[in-house]
């Protein structure tokens, strides 16, 4: 259980609480912000010291039943309940390490796809396999220091905007939503050490890295559109899907154009190209 964030998160969300948010009647002045701690420990049916230690970082475990009933009477969203159970370590386990072996059919089905950019991450966001266009499509992620595929230490740690960043458009939507997967991960393999070194490198060397694993960031739509730099082919407007290898934990990205769309004929281009590209993971 990690009391220190856990005490921060309870008492950020206590203290953006008023009184008349949760139908409490507000009665004399208030030297502090938001709810009082006994007010939260009534409605959550806990004992007031229980709540204070929970806060203080001084607490034993909570019982599920009492995360439960506290997060009803933060009024927490389902994201923000979510975040309070991992924080206090109480999720569902996976036992063993994320795998890293893309089975055959899914490396044949995305070569399949000669009009579609598509990759397959794990869960650690470490990019396992790609088709040719998508090496020609993403080329500064592929040909530039080949041997750092991981999407989150890339976009986090690296000094280089030509290898960090898959874009450098619409790139925030993509770090909250990396960082919000890698936080399941985390919950579903905690005794994974790959998994806990990434996440203690991101925590030391990226100050907006650790403000986003401090707050309950929400995972994101399955399917959207983002903006690609292309050297060659200038800005592309593609749509992207998420498609989820639910046997290896693993998630294929797929990147497309509308058609008869100019960056579809750019894409078609590329395509012509992809002899080129270099290797597939």
């Amino acid at each position: 259980m990690d009391r220190r964030a856990l005490g921060q998160f309870l008492r950020r969300r206590r203290e953006a609480l008023t009184p008349a948010d949760v139908g409490l009647v507000a009665v004399g002045r208030r030297r502090t912000p938001g709810l009082r701690r006994e007010e939260v420990a009534a409605m959550a049916h806990c004992s007031t010291d229980h709540y204070t230690r929970l806060e203080q970082a001084r607490g034993s475990a909570p019982s599920r039943h009492v995360l439960h009933s506290i997060a009803r009477a933060l009024r927490l969203d389902d994201t923000e309940r979510d975040h309070l159970l991992a924080l206090a370590d109480d999720v569902e386990r996976v036992p063993g390490s994320p795998s890293v072996d893309v089975p055959r059919h899914v490396r044949d089905l995305i070569d399949r796809l000669p009009l579609t950019a598509a990759l397959v991450r794990d869960a650690r966001s470490d990019v396992l396999a790609w088709n040719p266009l998508a090496a020609v499509l993403l080329s500064g992620f592929f040909t530039s220091f080949h041997h750092e595929r991981n999407l989150l230490r890339r976009y986090f740690l690296h000094p280089d905007p030509d290898v960090r960043y898959l874009s450098r458009i619409d790139e925030d939507q993509f770090a909250r939503q990396a960082v919000a997967a890698l936080r399941g991960s985390a919950n579903r393999y905690p005794h994974d050490a790959r998994t806990r070194r990434l996440v203690a490198e991101l925590r030391d060397g990226s100050a907006w890295f650790r403000e986003m694993w401090a707050e309950p960031v929400r995972p994101g739509g399955r399917s959207g559109r983002k903006s690609l730099r292309h050297p060659a082919e200038g800005t592309l407007t593609l749509n992207y899907d998420v498609l989820d290898v639910p046997d290896r934990d693993h998630q294929v990205v797929l990147f497309t154009a509308a058609p008869g769309s100019r960056s579809e004929e750019a894409l078609r281009k590329l395509a012509r190209r992809r002899r080129a590209a270099g290797p597939r993971g």
